[in-house]
C-alpha cells in the first residue's frame, strides 16, 4: 500500500511540474514553441504511465485479497441481542467496536458491529459512549444544558405551536358560547449534518493503558459543543445554496432587539430593567441571561435605584451566577463589546425560557476508522458525525438587548 502511496505522491509532483513547464514555454501569443511541445507530450505521457501502473498495482491488491478469502462460508452463529436489550447498549457491542477502532477487525467483530452499520461505513457508537460524548457536549455547550433536546430516528419531526389559546367568555344563562378553537402554527426540525476528523497516532491506539474512548469522545465533543453553540446562537438555518451547508437556526437571527440601549457605548440599569421586564411573566419565572464574558463585566459593576449590585457571584458548585435574581450564562458566542463604533446595532444580551429552543438530535452518532489516508505519518483517522437541528419555537418565550445604532 505504501508504495502506490509513494506512485500517486510522484505522479501528482511530476504533473504539477508538467503544467510549470506548459506555461513556462508559452510565448507573447500563448502559443508554446516545437522544440517544447515534444518534451510536455513525453511529461504527458509518463504522467499517464503512472497512472496505469498504479491502477494495475490496485487491481492486484484487490484480486489478492478476493483470493485470500475462504472458499467456503465459514458457519457462524448470528449475532443476536437478548432480552430488550438495544442492541448497540449490550457488551459485546462495546467490546467489538473498539476492537475495530483499535484495528482488530475480526470477522467475530465484524459480525457483532453489523448491527450498527451504517450505509456509509461507519458504525453508530455504542450507547455508554455516546452518553459519554454527549455528556462532552453538555459540557461545552451551554443551550444543550438548558434548552429543550429531543431525539427522533426520523428525517424530520414537526412541532405544533399554539400561536393563539383562544379566550373564555361569560355569557347569560341558556346562552351560546361561541367557538374559540387555538390557532396552530407548526415549527419543523430537520437533520443538518455535522462532521469531524479526529488522527490518532497507532502508537496511542495500541497502548492499552490509554482511555481511547475518552480522548476520542473529549476531542469529538468538544468540536462538536463549539460548532452547535456557535450555530445555536447565530446559525443561518437551511440554506437553499449548495455551496452554504445548511444548519440550525440561531437565536440571535431569530429575534430582533426588542429592547436598545440609549447609546452603542454603554449599558445601564433601566436598559438590563427594560429587557427584564419585556418578558411576559409566564416565560419570566423561568427565564436565564445570556450574553459574552465582555458584557458580564460591565453588568458586574451596575446598581438598582437602592444602590445594590443587580449581579450576584453564586456560592454554590455547579450553579450560575445571578442577575435580578435569575442565572446568567456566558458564551464565546453571542457578541462582545469592543468598546467602537463596531458595536453599534449589537444583539448583544439575551433573556428568555430557553426551554422554548428545541434541540433535534437525528439517530445516533457514528464514527468511521480510515485505515491508509494517514499511514505515510503512522496515524489513524476517524471520522465522527451526527445530524442536529434546533430551533425557537416561539419567539415570545425569549427577549433581546440590542445596542443602539448612535
Amino acid at each position: 500500500m505504501s508504495s502506490i502511496l509513494d506512485l500517486r505522491n510522484k505522479r501528482a509532483a511530476l504533473w504539477e511540474e508538467t503544467k510549470a513547464f506548459l506555461e513556462e514555454h508559452r510565448d507573447a501569443n500563448g502559443l508554446v514553441a516545437a522544440d517544447a511541445v515534444e518534451t510536455y507530450n513525453k511529461m504527458v505521457a509518463d504522467v499517464q504511465a503512472l497512472g496505469t501502473e498504479i491502477e494495475r498495482m490496485e487491481n492486484q491488491m484487490q484480486l489478492d485479497a478476493q483470493l485470500s478469502q475462504p472458499t467456503s462460508a465459514p458457519v457462524r452463529q448470528e449475532f443476536k441481542p437478548t432480552g430488550n436489550v438495544k442492541p448497540t447498549a449490550t457488551d459485546a457491542y462495546n467490546k467489538a467496536f473498539w476492537q475495530m477502532v483499535r484495528g482488530n477487525v475480526t470477522p467475530e467483530v465484524r459480525n457483532a458491529l453489523s448491527v450498527g452499520t451504517d450505509s456509509k461505513g461507519g458504525y453508530t457508537v455504542p450507547d455508554e459512549f455516546e452518553r459519554q460524548l454527549v455528556q462532552a457536549l453538555e459540557e461545552n455547550n451551554i443551550l444543550r444544558q438548558i434548552a429543550h433536546v429531543i431525539k427522533t430516528e426520523s428525517g424530520t419531526h414537526a412541532i405544533p405551536v399554539a400561536s393563539d389559546s383562544g379566550e373564555a367568555v361569560w355569557v347569560n344563562e341558556g346562552g351560546e358560547i361561541t367557538d374559540a378553537d387555538p390557532t396552530f402554527a407548526q415549527a419543523v426540525l430537520k437533520a443538518f449534518k455535522m462532521g469531524t476528523l479526529v488522527k490518532v497516532s497507532n502508537e496511542l491506539l495500541n497502548d492499552s493503558g490509554v482511555d481511547i474512548a475518552g480522548y476520542i469522545a473529549e476531542r469529538i465533543g468538544k468540536r462538536f459543543g463549539n460548532a452547535e453553540e456557535k450555530a445555536f446562537f447565530t446559525g443561518t438555518g437551511e440554506s437553499d445554496n449548495p455551496a452554504v451547508p445548511s444548519q440550525p437556526t440561531g437565536i440571535l437571527t431569530t429575534l430582533n432587539g426588542d429592547i436598545t440601549t440609549d447609546a452603542y457605548t454603554a449599558i445601564t440599569f433601566d436598559d438590563v430593567y427594560g429587557l427584564y421586564y419585556k418578558l411576559a411573566e409566564p416565560y419570566r419565572k423561568n427565564g436565564r441571561f445570556i450574553c459574552n464574558e465582555t458584557i458580564m463585566l460591565k453588568l458586574m459593576t451596575l446598581k438598582d435605584g437602592e444602590s445594590q449590585y443587580i449581579w450576584k457571584p453564586s456560592l454554590e458548585i455547579g450553579k450560575p451566577d445571578t442577575l435580578l435574581g435569575h442565572p446568567i450564562h456566558t458564551s464565546q458566542y453571542m457578541p462582545a463589546l469592543a468598546g467602537t463604533t463596531a458595536d453599534k446595532n449589537k444583539k448583544v444580551m439575551l433573556f428568555g425560557d430557553f426551554g422554548y429552543y428545541w434541540i433535534g438530535d437525528r439517530g445516533s452518532r457514528t464514527l468511521k476508522r480510515l485505515n491508509e489516508l494517514y499511514a505515510v505519518t503512522d496515524q489513524v483517522g476517524f471520522i465522527g458525525t451526527q445530524r442536529v437541528d434546533a430551533k425557537l419555537i416561539l419567539a415570545d418565550a425569549v427577549k433581546c438587548l440590542k445596542m443602539a445604532a448612535a
